[in-house]
């Protein structure tokens, strides 16, 4: 569906980053970033997420230049506070135990970032989404699987996890982890990609 004009990484180590930009044809390799991603005092989560995408896409393109890389951030917040992957089992639960019920935003931070020529463009996503109640055997079948483990906020809502769900308000590859419509826009309007000519 669309090619590259220029080379291009994604700067992180996520499966499903990886697969959403595989699937429309994109070429590119993984260069994963090593960045503290702990959010500094007072931190809105917007800012968070924008700053931590950034700092992924920089360290990346730094020793890559000419070449374009896409680092992103994704957190889930609920009532203010930002819930990142859970340490273990037992946060999982507790994460899903305060979901439950509620609604909560999903951010999603993405940079595009060239060093050679100077290139960066930083944006935010939010989505709101509206959890079911829970049982507790639920949350303690759901954390048996796994898939909770290494996710922002206990869920992955393109599996199992997206039982939980009771609604979205706003973009669904958002709460993947890549806000593909804002990220192909901003490639599109750079010339990084464009459309894939049969």
């Amino acid at each position: 569906m669309y090619t590259c004009s220029f080379s291009l990484i994604l700067a992180s180590g996520s499966p499903r980053r990886k697969r959403m930009l595989a699937e429309i044809g994109l070429n590119f390799r993984v260069v994963s970033a090593q960045v503290d991603e702990v959010a500094l005092p007072g931190e809105a989560p917007e800012v968070f997420v924008r700053r931590l995408a950034e700092e992924k896409a920089r360290e990346v393109a730094e020793v890559n230049p000419g070449e374009y890389t896409i680092g992103a951030d994704t957190v889930v917040v609920l009532e203010g506070r930002i819930l990142g992957k859970p340490r273990d089992v037992n946060e999982a639960k507790v994460m899903l135990a305060n979901l439950s019920g509620n609604r909560h935003q999903v951010y999603t931070g993405f940079s595009v970032v060239n060093t050679e020529p100077v290139v960066q463009v930083t944006r935010s996503v939010v989505t709101e989404v509206e959890f079911c109640v829970l049982a507790e055997e639920l949350i303690n079948a759901y954390v048996a699987t796994g898939e909770p483990l290494d996710k922002a906020g206990s869920y992955g809502i393109q599996g199992r996890g997206g039982t939980l769900v009771r609604s979205i308000n706003g973009s669904y590859s958002n709460v993947v982890g890549l806000p593909m419509v804002e990220l192909i826009q901003e490639l599109l309007s750079l010339g990084i990609i464009q459309p894939a000519l049969p």
